[in-house]
């Protein structure tokens, strides 16, 4: 027996059917009963919360005839289940649990985060036919306070997927019967925003206000007076929630309690595997589990097939594959990747590792121990074997009895798919009395195996059912023996490929082999290329094998992609060896891949970039197949072309460990070292200066490469030589992508020396070059220097609209790196604004999005930005603490940086006003020598300016000031409020003891001067 409270107060039998519970007060006593959730309730309370005042001649007597009636009811329904009614000396009470009773089975939903499936139990307003009742009115506002946050709960996870459009009618019903639940409203605000409606959010706010207002004299929270701030500034963050779960071709069968019971485990255990032999489905219901799920930080699919167990790296390339599909930067390889996952909470579905088990095992122990919001769903024929793992062992299909009659072989999982599929394959077929023999010997001898039933019903068609069955049993016992030493399912499997195999022509069988080598699937160009044979339609080859179920069609960036499943894929396998092509077609497979990826690269520079970039990742299976391939092979020259074609799409995809692995492989060339140390150089490896003096006679791209990747190391001098050479060389040649490439790292140098008419020149020259090639790479590139430059002459306006466009020309490549470096841009022009909250806030994320992608320049930005933002709001302790940290880790480095300058100014500002004035004039001091080093006259301001707020002369604090202002109004510097109330304080100092009068004759003595005399005479006052 069931019952329910999450609507009218309801009774049902174990198969479903409503109880008849007669007389209005019985059904009180039942809902008093459920009430208190199983505890006895004693009669006297029983007695008042049924009749109150108006009590019968005999309460006692009355109330036990109600629970006569009661038992009797339950009886009659379901027979043995009068005795859920218990009486004994404390009163009496109902026999419920979690599975029975719908209110403690929502709490066991909630506890375990199953939100979607507590909130599926609700009918209607809880004890909807006694709500006007005292005895459940403490039950009612107890859940239906549950039910909402919950509800909130559950709109909040999926505005984290992204369901902007769907959620709005939803929260809107909600919001009409709860209009003052802020929460809820912040929701709706949200959901219009992310979906295109912001004058509808401001709307909805403005609808709370006033309601508030009215009803009850208040004003919104001041959370959601800011959120209402950022839609009104559209300033809102754009939620970013992985995911890459391919949309299900065809409905799951028979899969819907292991998809509850797998979800189960995973809000208690962190790692799920799903094991089972190949074809059983673990990869068709892991993707079923996962899809739904809400993590904060989504739900990625890794797919390792992709992954070949003789890779060069079999650890690493499982590492690029992980990173890759979480669009992370690899940086620092798996070290890197592990630093990216610390602080996000998403869950990883790695499909298919029994080939790479012991890698895969070691990479996700590594990730466990360090992620502490990761959860893991894997799956493989094997366990990974690590501690913690909750094995889960997937079951074929339930197979219908021998004696099975229609009905109940409808119900079977088994004939269901194949049913399903037959149906599809041939539009006549059906499940009748006639067929209905046939289909449950089918799905017993094919022991429920979801891919054998597949590749089963294809046939129907051809063969019928009866048929089917009867070339079956023949061909099985021809071919069981082959496979002895299989388990009985592998067995039944491998006779059903086997089967399906030589029920191919032969043009079929050629194309079906020969698409094994490829690795994640391949367009139907490759297979044309790779599978060719005189005389084979391909494309007409690969739809016969798609509708065999053979070979599966996914949507790819280039259109359709054609790949084997896991057990088809290893089966074929075997059948290019057994033909003696399989090293042929590999050689087909390299050849093909190589010239792919030399197409691709003259594509990376122009208005294809983003399309090509798409077409790369969806093949980095087989270029990373292909060159591990050509290595192994001794074929070095195939693989120094791959190498140098994919080096700039493992650039602008931050595939630097990859890149890193490949380059190392090949033997010393001028190409292969150039790339390697410029991938070096941005990893920040101490090394790369020793690599780079190995390479002789780079060509232009490679020069600039270098000192573009170099810049960063503070060896300015040296890399700027670099690009004046390189310039010359793509001038000569008409390059005009080059000449746009080494302006825009020109335009960095010239931002570092403030040199504010050559920042101008080439950043504005480099925009129109990139504009005109249409790279948007490089366009994005230059719109970043102009902003910086626009930040510069003080215009913060136009600073943050061009950091704006450069923010979505990153977002639409998928260059998340770039998106942080904007964001980081937007955050430093928000705090020149005087913008603190704002420029906290943008720099909050900047600093999440540049450690999940190992970007450290925009790292030390998003760094910056809230140190800045901190000293500058007055919170002198989490500056202090932010810029001392990082400046111990600048002190660690060998090489100089060059943000070093600008540090110590601001660690130097919040130390003089802690009072710390001797450790404050060293620091400004040694920022005023690097800005000399650097040519950064702007530097050399800032330091000044500071020397003069904590030098003890007041005289020479005058005559630094004047400099300082000198130099920047002949170079047209623009200061903001936050650093001119730095010089008023330093102003009003000298002032208060030299007077007024004394003070401006200094203050124009040091107008006269150069900024490098100003500071000899701080080193001659010591």
């Amino acid at each position: 027996m069931r019952f329910g409270v999450l609507g009218p107060v309801t009774a049902w039998t174990d198969s479903g059917e409503p109880v008849t519970v007669p007389g209005l007060k019985v059904r009180a006593l039942l809902a008093d009963l459920l009430v208190h959730e199983g505890r006895p309730v004693p009669a006297d309370r029983l007695i008042d919360d049924l009749w109150g005042e108006d009590l019968p001649g005999n309460p006692a007597g009355t109330l036990s005839a109600k629970v006569s009636q009661l038992r009797r009811a339950f009886d009659d329904a379901e027979p043995g289940s009068r005795a859920l009614v218990v009486s004994g000396p404390a009163g009496y009470s109902l026999k419920v649990d979690s599975g029975s009773y719908d209110s403690l089975g929502f709490a066991a939903h909630l506890e375990h985060g199953r939100l979607e499936e507590a909130l599926a139990l609700w009918r209607g307003p809880a004890y909807a036919d006694f709500a006007d009742e005292a005895f459940v009115e403490t039950a009612v506002a107890r859940l239906s306070e549950q039910r909402l946050t919950a509800t909130e709960d559950y709109f909040e996870a999926r505005l984290v997927r992204g369901d902007h459009n769907a959620l709005i009618g939803e929260v809107a019903d909600v919001l009409s019967e709860h209009p003052l639940r802020e929460r809820l409203r912040a929701v709706h605000l949200k959901a219009l925003y992310r979906a295109g409606r912001q004058s509808e959010a401001l709307e909805s706010y403005e609808q709370l206000r006033t309601l508030l207002a009215d009803e009850l004299g208040l004003d919104p929270t001041p959370e959601l007076a800011e959120l209402h701030q950022s839609i009104l500034t559209q300033e809102l963050p754009q939620a970013r929630r992985r995911s890459n779960l391919p949309a299900a071709m065809t409905s799951l069968v028979g899969r819907g309690e292991a998809i509850t019971d797998i979800r189960s485990r995973l809000y208690s255990d962190r790692l799920v595997t799903l094991t089972g032999p190949g074809g059983v489905g673990k990869t068709r219901l892991a993707l079923a589990t996962a899809d739904g799920l809400a993590f904060p930080d989504g739900v990625v699919l890794v797919e390792l097939a992709a992954v070949a167990a003789d890779a060069l790296d079999v650890g690493g390339s499982l590492a690029d594959a992980v990173q890759a599909a979480l669009d992370l930067r690899d940086s620092a390889g798996a070290g890197g990747l592990v630093a990216a996952l610390e602080s996000l909470e998403l869950l990883l579905v790695l499909d298919n590792c029994e080939h790479v088990v012991e890698a895969a095992a070691g990479l996700v122990d590594e990730l466990l121990a360090a992620a502490p919001g990761l959860k893991v769903l894997a799956t493989s024929r094997e366990p990974l074997g690590l501690m913690g793992e909750a094995v889960w062992s997937v079951p074929p299909l339930e197979v219908p009895a021998l004696s099975a009659g229609l009905p109940d072989l409808q119900e079977s999982s088994a004939v269901q798919l194949f049913v399903a599929r037959a149906a599809a394959a041939d539009r006549g077929f059906s499940l009748d009395e006639e067929s209905a023999a046939a289909v449950s010997v089918l799905c017993r001898r094919l022991d429920g195996i979801p891919l054998a039933l597949e590749l089963a019903a294809t046939r129907v068609r051809a063969l019928g059912v009866q048929g089917l069955v009867a070339r079956l049993d023949d061909r099985f016992r021809l071919l069981a023996t082959g496979h002895r030493g299989a388990a009985p399912r592998q067995q039944t499997l491998m006779a059903m490929i086997d089967w399906s195999w030589d029920l191919l022509s032969e043009p079929e069988q050629t194309v079906l082999r020969r698409l094994a080598v490829q690795t994640d699937g391949c367009t139907a160009d490759a297979a044309e290329q790779v599978c060719t044979e005189d005389g084979i339609d391909v494309l007409d080859v690969l739809m016969r094998l798609v509708d065999r179920s053979l070979v599966v069609s996914v949507h790819g960036a280039d259109g359709p992609r054609y790949r084997l499943l896991e057990s088809v894929a290893a089966y074929c396998v075997d059948k290019l060896h057994a033909a003696g092509e399989l090293e042929a077609v590999r050689q087909r497979h390299r050849l093909y891949y190589t010239e792919f990826a030399e197409t691709a690269r003259g594509f990376l520079t122009g208005p294809s970039q983003s399309k090509w970039l798409r077409r790369l990742d969806d093949e980095a299976g087989n270029l990373r197949s292909a060159f591990d391939g050509a290595v192994g092979a001794g074929e070095l020259l195939m693989a120094e072309r791959l190498a140098d074609a994919l080096a700039w799409y493992w650039f602008l995809r931050g595939r630097f460990a990859e890149a890193r692995r490949s380059l190392e492989a090949l033997p010393s060339s001028a190409t292969a070292t150039a790339w390697l140390a410029g991938f070096m150089y941005a990893q920040g490896d101490v090394g790369a200066a020793a690599v780079r003096e190995r390479v002789r006679g780079a060509d232009p791209r490679a020069e600039w490469w270098i000192a573009f990747t170099a810049s960063d190391s503070g060896d300015l001098a040296a890399c700027l030589a670099m690009l004046e050479h390189a310039l010359g060389d793509f001038e000569a040649a008409g390059d005009q992508w080059g000449v746009a490439a080494v302006l825009v790292a020109r335009a960095k140098h010239a931002h570092v020396r403030a040199d504010l008419r050559a920042l101008e020149s080439d950043a504005v020259e480099s925009a129109r070059l990139f504009r005109l090639v249409g790279d948007q790479w490089g366009l994005l590139q230059a719109t970043g220097w102009l902003g910086a430059l626009a930040e510069l002459n003080g215009d913060f306006e136009l600073a943050a609209r061009l950091h704006s466009e450069g923010l979505e020309m990153a977002e639409s490549l998928d260059l998340w790196p770039e998106v942080a470096g904007e964001l980081g841009w937007l955050g430093w022009t928000a705090v020149r604004q005087g913008s603190y909250a704002e420029a906290t806030a943008y720099g909050e994320r900047a600093l999440r999005l540049a450690t999940e992608q190992g970007h450290r320049s925009t790292q030390v930005l998003a760094e910056l930005v809230l140190a800045f933002s901190a000293r500058r709001s007055g919170d002198l302790e989490v500056a202090e603490r932010r810029l001392q940290a990082m400046l111990d880790a600048v002190r660690k480095q060998d090489e100089p940086v060059l943000y070093l300058s600008i540090l110590l100014v601001e660690l130097g500002y919040a130390l003089e006003l802690r009072g710390a004035l001797e450790r404050a004039r060293e620091l400004h001091a040694e920022a005023f020598r690097i800005s000399l080093e650097h040519e950064s006259r702007r530097g050399m301001c800032w330091s000044l300016e500071g020397l003069a707020a904590c030098v003890d002369d007041k005289a020479l604090a005058a005559r630094l000031l004047g400099v300082a202002a000198a130099v920047r109004a002949a170079e047209g510097y623009g200061g903001t409020a936050a650093e001119q109330a730095d010089v008023d304080r330093a102003a009003d100092a000298a002032r208060s003891v030299l007077g007024a009068e004394g003070f401006d004759t200094e203050y124009r003595a040091g107008s006269q001067l150069e900024l490098e005399v100003a500071f000899s005479e701080v080193e001659v006052a010591g």
